[in-house]
């Protein structure tokens, strides 16, 4: 599909400019209203759950999705800051029509956005965004006033979320005598994830959780940190979470301050796993690191890679009926455990793991060390292919021919950025930075 607002994690952009303006967000909760009632049977009236981050801009957004979803006929329940997968399981549970987030993720705070979730806490398939995107394309008008839509707010999403978030934790282990620093990134989990750790028995230290509008992300979270790692060293903690700003990513550090990556993670969770259950295979992306990929063909696993995004690798997942995947940048799936990727689940996976083991991070992970991995963000204008450029591919195959089997080269376009992203593993950081340094400058002359 193609598509005119859709990116791979909804419709994101900088507030104020289109489309992240409060006239488009209600017509595209009109929209998004239409397909709702359209799909919903005759004596059904469609409801919808809004939750959103921490952003100031998120009270105006709010307010004109809600205005749109009821001038099309569509109830609405308001959750407020809460996490993007507490939306998704959120609007399961309550057996909704469908349920949106107003995030932009681990952005800065004057970007904002807007996802969707269908009634079964999945994101939004390509039928569906294509059925939106053709609405928005028609007139805005209104039901009659008998048919409007209501609001109302849900005052113990909270609550219910952290319930469920320690359901996914094994009823034969707690988290006694672990000290964890928790860093949620002045985000949407700032009132919740702390209390899922202590209710658990751990002992927990907060930073990051005093958002004000305004700095969400901002040096705090997994997206920074240096943080953590240096709230975990000063507090003598046994490990630290980091969570992004509307919490579905997660980065974890260890007691001595070394950060560990979403790949690196994924494979303590397939690790562990294999002791207790069955693991069928795992997808990882085109990003996901060749470590990873050589360890799991060792374990005797099937491993896939999908296109970077993790609407991606759930749809892999899905397709190939397994359980485990995710993302270096900390987007982890357990689909046994929730719809969609979680930080908060996704810790106590591998918190889990620590606890049946009895190791620390360090030493769950000794056996496995990653690819050194460059990663070199180009901005370019709307539009720019890097493969119509003649100098920018022959360079990519010469560094390819240079690297041979003992090492990847990636380019891609960001879905939610202008941006070019430039990737090389190779045995040494240093041949990856050289690699990845001549691909990046022949970008550059193009891009002036």
């Amino acid at each position: 599909m193609t598509r005119k607002y859709f990116g791979t994690d909804g419709i994101r952009g900088r507030v104020g400019i289109a489309p992240i303006t409060p006239d488009f967000v209600m017509r595209l909760g009109y929209a998004a209203g239409k397909v709702l009632a359209q799909a919903e049977s005759a004596t059904v009236k469609p409801t919808v759950l809004i939750g959103k981050d921490t952003r100031v801009s998120g009270y105006m957004l709010e307010a004109a999705l809600e205005a749109g979803f009821a001038a099309a006929g569509v109830d609405v329940m308001l959750a407020g800051p809460m996490p993007t997968p507490a939306i998704a399981y959120l609007t399961r549970a309550l057996r909704l029509s469908g349920g949106v987030v107003i995030s932009a993720s681990h952005n800065p705070f004057d970007d904002n956005g807007i996802k969707f979730f269908s009634e079964h806490g999945t994101k939004l398939d390509d039928r569906v965004e294509a059925a939106i995107e053709a609405a928005l394309e028609q007139p805005m008008f209104c039901v009659t006033s008998d048919k409007l839509g209501k609001a109302k707010r849900l005052d113990d999403a909270p609550g219910r979320y952290i319930e469920f978030c320690k359901s996914t934790f094994p009823n034969d282990l707690d988290l006694r005598g672990m000290t964890i620093v928790v860093d949620t990134a002045h985000g949407a989990a700032y009132h919740i994830a702390s209390h899922v750790f202590h209710e658990l028995g751990a002992e927990v230290i907060s930073i990051g959780n005093q958002p004000n509008g305004f700095n969400i992300n901002a040096g705090f979270g997994a997206t920074a940190p240096q943080a953590l790692a240096l709230a975990v060293l000063s507090n003598g903690a046994d490990v630290g979470v980091a969570l992004d700003g509307d919490a579905d990513r997660l980065i974890m550090v260890d007691a001595a301050g070394r950060i560990y990556n979403g790949d690196e993670l994924l494979y303590i969770m397939v690790k562990d796993r294999l002791k207790t259950g069955v693991v069928n295979g795992v997808v990882g992306t085109l990003m996901t690191n060749m470590a990873l990929e050589v360890a799991f063909h060792q374990m005797g696993l099937e491993f896939a890679r999908a296109k970077v995004g993790d609407r991606y690798v759930l749809e892999l997942l899905k397709e190939r009926g397994w359980n485990l995947g995710g993302e270096g940048s900390g987007h982890l799936l357990c689909l046994d455990k929730h719809t969609t990727g979680d930080g908060i689940v996704s810790a106590l996976q591998v918190l889990s793991a620590l606890s049946r083991s009895g190791q620390s991070l360090s030493e769950i992970t000794a056996d496995i060390s990653l690819y050194p991995q460059t990663l070199i963000n180009l901005k370019v204008a709307a539009g720019f292919n890097w493969q119509e450029q003649a100098e920018v591919v022959a360079e990519k195959r010469a560094v390819e021919a240079e690297l041979g089997e003992s090492g990847r080269v990636l380019l891609r376009a960001s879905g939610t950025e202008p941006l070019i992203r430039v990737m090389v593993e190779a045995k040494t950081t240093e041949l990856a930075e050289s690699m990845a340094r001549r691909i990046a400058d022949k970008i550059s002359l193009k891009i002036g």
